[in-house]
């Protein structure tokens, strides 16, 4: 059984979500604590995903994701590592990792994500929406058809929530922006109900570079991105449920969040 490892704590607090989507799927979830990692009660590499989930780790007091990703680095686990060192490990392995919300920030802040150089250097960040005021709505995700990731294999137009204050997407400077786009690393982007891709507010609800609603590194084993597919796991998670469902139009789970997380694990059952 694929194995899915949801860290919580700190204020983090989307991990029940998260772990419901990949039991729907199939997978066998474990919730632990950070700390739990830390001091050996549980190992990274038993487990085949990493779930850095949503919330607002350490209250987003400096930078959002910038006080736990500094944990991640360079507090000393008991083996006598860093996390970053078995999470380099584990990517080497082949495995995969999932950020959402402050999930994603986090793995923007350990610059994994895009990670162009290979390094765990910042080459973007998540700063305050242009609207200057936190964003709870629905938006619409248009997904990259040349992303090369196994979570968004087969999806096109992906409602699903947004619920942030920072989550505008900046890159570094010009050289990174060329290499996210020529390698396709924007994994899905803002989008209207038609999935025309736009910047137009609240459709895009942060003002973020090129739309982008989340990124994947070139491997396409790190996926993090802003919106809240695990809030949207069933047709009845949706706004306009019941008007949908008495006009016929229900939505089907492979339109939903859960997709994403279907995805994953399937993709990983059939590598053994």
């Amino acid at each position: 059984m694929v194995k899915s490892l949801i860290l919580t704590g700190f204020g983090i607090n989307c991990e029940i979500e998260m772990g419901a989507a990949y039991s729907n799927a199939g997978a066998e979830v474990t919730i632990i604590h950070f700390n739990e990692l830390m001091n050996g009660s549980y190992n990274l590499h038993d487990f085949d995903i990493l779930n850095f989930p949503g919330g607002f780790s350490f209250g987003d007091d400096i930078a959002s994701g910038k006080v736990m990703a500094n944990k991640v680095k360079y507090k000393k686990m008991k083996s006598g590592k860093t996390f970053i060192q078995e999470i380099e490990q584990f990517i080497n392995d082949k495995k995969y990792i999932l950020g959402i919300c402050n999930g994603f920030q986090i793995l923007v802040q350990l610059g994994l994500l895009p990670n162009l150089k290979n390094d765990f250097e910042p080459q973007t960040a998540l700063v305050r929406n242009d609207s200057n005021k936190y964003e709870d709505r629905w938006v619409y995700c248009k997904v990259n058809q040349f992303v090369n990731t196994p979570f968004l294999k087969g999806i096109d137009i992906l409602p699903v929530p947004v619920r942030h204050g920072e989550g505008k997407l900046v890159i570094k400077d010009d050289e990174t922006r060329k290499q996210i786009i020529n390698n396709n690393l924007i994994a899905l982007s803002y989008a209207d109900k038609e999935g025309n891709i736009t910047a137009e507010y609240p459709k895009n609800p942060n003002g973020a570079e090129f739309n982008a609603a989340g990124l994947t590194d070139k491997t396409g084993q790190i996926f993090g991105l802003m919106p809240h597919p695990e809030a949207f796991l069933s047709f009845y998670n949706y706004p306009d449920w019941a008007k949908l469902k008495r006009e016929g139009k229900e939505i089907k789970r492979k339109n939903t969040g859960q997709a994403i997380f279907d995805n994953i694990v399937k993709h990983i059952e059939k590598k053994r």
